[in-house]
């Protein structure tokens, strides 16, 4: 008996592909293994374009420590980086990760109050750019298997395509989660710009107990979580259809 799978994320970018039904019953442990490597590398990259964009800014801590480097063993967090969204995974939920922080000291920033912002910007930006190379390979895989029909591996289409539209869509749900603006995601680095010093050095001194508080939401009330997620992903994912 044979499926018509269709693989999509965007409206107007889909993979259609007939697969034998016994054949994607691949065993669920290795989808869930490559699932998670691609959220590794999400958030390895998240925390490499912070250190990035800190050192171009000035700040040589983060290339001095060695993160500025794709090797997952120098940002890997017990908790943040395997345990949070290897469980996440298998409770077929949004996988949301994070990694240990880059180190960095604003102090030698050339503009700090702009730069903070740069830096903070930095990896979520990373993961709208994978995002959208994603796109750009799916888009590509639809292309390959229009021009060459019956000549590609239905099997091996259909596992890629599913694993890039995974990435595609841990990418954009990253990006908006370190957006929100709750300390110490990225989104609540954009008050420090109109906070004055004084305020500042209260932010900077509740930031390190506010991420107990993050995980806390996300378990115990994960349709907070995936209502604001939800929602503006979609936006991102319209958006990026329009793009390509």
């Amino acid at each position: 008996m044979f499926v018509r799978a269709c693989l999509c994320v965007f409206a107007d970018v889909e993979i259609r592909i007939v697969v034998p039904t016994a054949l994607t019953s691949v065993p669920s442990l290795l989808t869930t293994l490559a699932e998670f490597a691609l959220v590794i590398f999400a958030i390895v990259v998240h925390e490499v374009a912070h250190g990035f964009v800190a050192y171009k800014c000035g700040d040589p801590t983060a290339k001095m420590s060695g993160r500025l480097t794709l090797n997952p063993l120098a940002h890997i967090d017990l908790f943040g980086t395997v345990l949070l969204p290897f469980m996440l995974v298998l409770m077929g939920g949004p996988s949301f990760g994070y990694a240990k922080p880059v180190p960095y000291n604003p102090n030698y920033l050339k503009d700090r109050r702009r730069d903070e912002i740069l830096v903070a910007l930095a990896g979520p930006a990373s993961n709208i750019l994978q995002a959208f190379l994603g796109a750009l390979l799916l888009r590509l895989l639809n292309a390959l298997a229009v021009a060459f029909g019956a000549a590609y591996n239905p099997l091996v289409m259909y596992y890629v395509s599913s694993l890039v539209i995974f990435y595609i869509q841990i990418n954009v749900s990253l990006a908006v989660f370190n957006m929100l603006p709750i300390p110490p995601l990225d989104g609540s680095k954009l008050l420090l710009y109109f906070l004055g010093e004084k305020n500042r050095q209260k932010f900077y001194a509740i930031e390190p107990y506010c991420m107990i508080a993050v995980v806390g939401l996300m378990f115990f009330a994960p349709g907070f979580f995936s209502s604001i997620i939800g929602g503006i992903s979609n936006i991102i994912l319209g958006l990026l259809a329009r793009i390509i």
